[in-house]
């Protein structure tokens, strides 16, 4: 347990956003993604997961780890509309609105809340993606489920200390989320490995100079120099540890921080591109489409359309 508490120590989190949504039509996401780890509360209605449609009961959380497509329907239409990622983030208005009536948190037919946050090992490492683990039920868990509702309540009012009681409270959910999975005994090997490769001091400095050098040569011989080890072994040492090799994990490192970009940022595509390393920027949105299902310049407008 003292392993556990190390990695718990160590994570960054960050909450992303927050709201509570009424369904207006049933409809079936097949590819549901985000970057952020997202925890959703069903309030009322029908919510199924996965190529099985596993059922999420009222009052249930369905957690979808950052950068894991999903299948996720909404909905009590058996033969609902089956939509895109792409189509969701372009017409959301057209599916959902957004509740911002304290009082209306819970009541409405068909609504559920949602928290989206990172979670990340020494500000490097996305926790949840590296166990490499499905979207996962959580039930019987009504302090996770309290916890979820006060980070949307603090979201719609505009207070003294909304910030920090959001920070906090996405803090304890990122823990409560973990206990729970401890408790129930589910990903322990992924999660016995990552308490051990989480402290090897050359696997840390890496995480760490990939982090700083996003733009720069982050080739396997750069990175065996960061780590002693020879270029030969890099690539094995990274992987053993890690379950992926150094430059699929770089590359995911990169979107990311794209994404981030896009989202805070003016910056052209093409300067967003060669800031995260890419200088040809017709490549950089080939990858881009390919790893998120959408183009660059629609996910820049992925925050207006998901803040409705």
């Amino acid at each position: 347990m003292e392993d556990y508490n190390k990695v718990i120590e160590s994570l960054g989190v960050r909450y992303i956003k927050a709201k509570n949504l009424v369904l207006h039509q049933p409809f079936t996401v097949r590819n549901s993604y985000d970057v952020g780890n997202n925890l959703i509360l069903l309030h009322k209605g029908r919510l199924t997961f996965g190529e099985e449609e596993m059922v999420v009961e009222e009052g249930e959380m369905l957690f979808i780890p950052g950068g894991r497509p999903t299948r996720v329907s909404y909905g009590e239409d058996l033969k609902n509309r089956v939509i895109t990622n792409d189509d969701l983030i372009t017409n959301k208005d057209k599916f959902f609105h957004s509740n911002d009536n304290l009082d209306l948190i819970g009541e409405a037919d068909e609504s559920h809340s949602f928290v989206s946050f990172e979670a990340k090992v020494f500000d490097s490492v996305n926790f949840f993606a590296s166990l490499d683990v499905p979207a996962f039920l959580i039930s019987g868990q009504p302090k996770l489920a309290n916890l979820v509702i006060k980070v949307v309540e603090e979201s719609i009012q505009d207070l003294p200390g909304r910030e920090r009681l959001i920070n906090i409270y996405t803090e304890n959910i990122v823990v409560e989320v973990v206990r729970y999975v401890l408790r129930n005994n589910m990903f322990v090997e992924q999660l016995a490995t990552n308490s051990t490769y989480f402290k090897d001091p050359r696997l840390i400095d890496l995480f760490n100079y990939i982090k700083e050098n996003l733009g720069g040569d982050l080739s396997n011989k750069v990175l065996s120099g960061v780590a002693n080890v020879s270029e030969d072994y890099v690539g094995q040492y990274f992987k053993m540890l890690t379950n992926i090799n150094p430059q699929d994990y770089i590359e995911y490192q990169r979107m990311e921080r794209a994404v981030f970009l896009l989202r805070t940022t003016k910056k052209s595509i093409r300067d967003i591109g060669k800031e995260v390393g890419y200088k040809d920027t017709a490549y950089f949105c080939r990858r881009f489409k390919m790893m998120f299902g959408i183009p660059a310049g629609k996910m820049r407008r992925r925050e207006s359309a998901m803040n409705i």
